[in-house]
């Protein structure tokens, strides 16, 4: 068996980040090989990851990625367990590496996504080697990618909340496109307009809104009148082109984009949260 050096330990923490101590361990049992004991690491760190699979991950970063012709974006949500990590140079450059390679190579879902190799590592890889160097549970836990004939992006101060929309047009205007895609990050509408809000969800709020009158002892005849009114307003606040635009709630933002354009419209958005 060769003699594990300092040199030795120090040169595979530099090539996974590990801690001085499991480095140590790793080249004791792979008997100095510094490939088996990468590959040790590798695999004591997807142990640490069932380890600490229950474990909440509430915290980390939103990343979006946009195409250099504006046509396309990706939008991430790399998570982890504490702030502290989160605000780490290894974990800010890992989640900006799989956003930039899933705009790239347009994974169906995060499964595909995880199977993306970077540098013959595939990403799930990459999440395993720093779940080995720190010890805390990190996840891809969203992804989504949008194409349209404009993309914007917008991403909150913290990187806790973001979103990206897509147009059925070039935005001339670049501030609308960021006022649009700011709209959507603070306001989180589910859909873009109120024909595409789907017949369970209005069923569903045309019950509630029947319920809530016949709970504020409102007669029968009136249930269904009153319903109709508080679909509207559900409208209103949960559909973007009819929300009162944030920075001016004396117009909608489908106001907004007409006085800005005509016949600008909004094809696609995605928004993605940490904390809700």
């Amino acid at each position: 068996m060769s003699e594990i050096t300092t040199k030795d330990i120090i040169k595979l923490r530099k090539l996974t980040s590990a801690g001085m101590m499991d480095c140590k361990n790793a080249l004791t049992e792979s008997e100095g090989n510094i490939d088996k004991a990468i590959e040790i690491i590798r695999k004591k760190g997807q142990v640490v990851a069932m380890k600490r699979a229950d474990r909440e991950t509430t915290e980390g970063l939103v990343v979006a990625n946009l195409s250099p012709n504006g046509k396309e974006a990706s939008i991430i949500a790399l998570s982890c367990e504490t702030d502290f990590v989160a605000k780490t140079d290894g974990f800010i450059e890992l989640s900006q590496i799989i956003a930039k390679k899933a705009l790239e190579a347009k994974p169906l879902n995060i499964s595909e996504l995880k199977q993306l190799k970077i540098n013959n590592l595939t990403v799930q890889d990459l999440i395993m080697d720093k779940i080995a160097a720190i010890g805390e549970r990190i996840d891809v836990t969203y992804y989504e990618f949008v194409s349209a004939e404009h993309v914007f992006s917008y991403i909150h101060q913290g990187n806790k909340i973001g979103a990206v929309v897509g147009f059925n047009k070039m935005v001339s205007n670049q501030q609308t496109g960021k006022d649009i895609a700011m709209q959507i990050t603070a306001m989180n509408p589910i859909a873009i307009d109120k024909n595409d809000v789907s017949k369970e969800v209005i069923d569903k709020e045309i019950e509630i809104g029947r319920e809530q009158a016949r709970n504020e002892g409102k007669s029968e005849n009136m249930l269904e009148k009153i319903a109709m009114g508080k679909l509207n307003k559900f409208y209103k606040d949960s559909t973007l082109l009819n929300q009162e635009f944030i920075k001016d709630n004396k117009i909608t933002v489908r106001q907004y984009l007409q006085n800005n354009d005509k016949e600008l419209s909004v094809t696609v958005f995605k928004r993605c949260s940490l904390t809700a």
